[in-house]
């Protein structure tokens, strides 16, 4: 899926840009970053709902937006003017590549494939799986830590 972006935003991932009042706004898939360049410098960047997206200044021209959690939430940048040079919708979504889901009746769980299946932690799975799946990341990550 190509991401739409109003004019003065370019997504490196993608090269379209589109006309000011876009409705399609800024999509950006959970758990991962897309990188925004502004054509001027950015004085303030507003992310509406934080726990939705996340965004980064990487520097005065370069934005990293991350999706941290599904839903839609809106981004507003300004210029050292105070004028507007984005005010666009960002919508996270699931990215479904490489994933497999288990429902048992209603219980959800979602495994990643590839090739070698192994659960996944996704927001909506059954309580139980993904706070086991959780768990062994957190222990996983634990192990590359430096020994003080």
């Amino acid at each position: 899926m190509r991401h739409v972006v109003l004019a003065a935003v370019v997504l490196l991932a993608g090269p379209s840009v589109a006309q000011a009042g876009s409705t399609d706004g800024l999509t950006v898939p959970i758990d991962q970053a897309r990188i925004l360049r502004i054509p001027r410098q950015a004085a303030s960047v507003i992310i509406g709902n934080p726990s939705i997206a996340d965004i980064t200044i990487h520097d005065s021209r370069t934005l990293v937006l991350t999706g941290r959690s599904y839903g839609v939430t809106n981004l507003v940048v300004l210029d050292n003017d105070g004028e507007v040079m984005l005010d666009d919708s960002v919508l996270v979504s699931s990215v479904e590549d490489h994933s497999v889901r288990v429902y048992r009746q209603d219980v959800r769980t979602t495994y990643s494939c590839s090739p070698i299946c192994a659960p996944k932690v996704v927001i909506g799975d059954d309580l139980g799986a993904f706070s086991v799946a959780v768990d062994q990341v957190k222990q996983h990550d634990g192990l590359s830590q430096p020994a003080n």
